[in-house]
């Protein structure tokens, strides 16, 4: 059964419509489980549903979101200026909102016992660009000298701008002998082939894969601290605790009531819910999502977001007209 908040959409059933219209979305790999699982329950519950879920990294989702290509897309970042100004050259209004907490998780292999936990002056050494780090022994003497092959997202991906920015101090920033990818499928592949291989991704692709990876605590000053929804939502975990968002092409929700459906589906019913926290990511607090739902149903445009920091509010954020 949905469990209907106070604040509904405004919206035409499903089962009213004369044809379903195709809900496309795209964008992050980061964000894909939650689309995907939240997709997968909206079809059991509207079987006339067609829902396209698809990932090709958030700044290529942004670019076709504004080139007015997806209805929806998804980010592990907020939107850049760039993006909202490519947005705006195509008469394209969104709403912005967040659907899901991570923890930001540096992963070695299964094998490696000793980088239990990292401080995040650690990380930036070995990231960071041209770094003088290339065995486990460089970052401390007192492990194996064997050389780190990296594995991170690739350019295109939010995970790649948000890590850069948290660990090394400026976004975009890192070292180049790493192998990229916007797929964490070939990152999980990568690190899980290697004993002293490392890299970095959302969340859930490090729940998936526990019996391959193993998961590095961080330190960021105040001991180490494992990733977790748990610690992501008590802000403990930092600076690698983000939101996770989905942008909507507000035209398109006007016109497509399946569109809005699937919103109201997404942030007001228990089964969205359940099926976020099975992928490992973080469920919000009801407030959060209510706020959400405010800020559709008034069609309030653009993004509140661009100067969020990790332990900031996301409610209050949200709250923010």
């Amino acid at each position: 059964m949905l469990r209907r908040i106070a604040l509904l959409l405004v919206f035409v059933p499903l089962f009213a419509t004369a044809a379903a219209q195709e809900i496309r979305i795209d964008g992050s790999s980061t964000v894909y489980p939650v689309a995907l699982a939240i997709a997968e329950e909206f079809g059991i519950e509207f079987p006339a549903a067609r829902v396209s879920v698809a990932f090709s990294g958030t700044g290529a989702g942004f670019e076709k979101f504004c080139r007015g290509e997806t209805d929806m897309t998804g980010a592990s970042r907020p939107i850049k200026q760039s993006e909202v100004d490519l947005c705006a050259e195509n008469g394209i209004e969104f709403v912005e909102i967040p659907i899901a907490g991570d923890a930001l998780t540096v992963i070695v292999n299964k094998d490696n016992t000793f980088a239990t936990c990292m401080t995040t002056d650690e990380l930036k050494m070995a990231w960071e660009p041209n770094s003088g780090v290339t065995t486990w022994a460089d970052i401390r003497p007192e492990w194996p000298a064997e050389e780190i092959v990296f594995y991170g997202a690739g350019a295109d991906s939010g995970t790649f701008d948000y890590f850069t920015e948290a660990i090394v101090g400026e976004s975009g920033a890192i070292r180049t002998d790493f192998f990229p990818s916007e797929d964490d499928n070939v990152l999980v592949l990568g690190v899980a082939g290697n004993e002293y291989a490392m890299g970095f991704f959302g969340f859930a692709y490090f729940v998936e894969n526990q019996d391959t990876l193993n998961a590095v605590e961080v330190d960021g000053g105040n001991g180490c601290v494992e990733p977790s929804a748990e610690n992501a939502a008590s802000n403990v975990y930092i600076p690698l605790s983000r939101p996770l968002f989905e942008y909507v092409n507000i035209a398109k929700l006007d016109a497509n009531p399946d569109l809005a459906a699937f919103i109201e589906f997404a942030l007001a019913s228990d089964l969205a819910r359940e099926a976020t926290a099975e992928t490992g990511y973080l469920v919000y607090p009801d407030a959060i999502y209510e706020a959400a739902i405010a800020r559709v149903t008034e069609r309030v445009p653009g993004t509140v977001f661009a100067t969020f920091q990790p332990g900031d509010s996301v409610l209050d954020a949200l709250q923010q007209r």
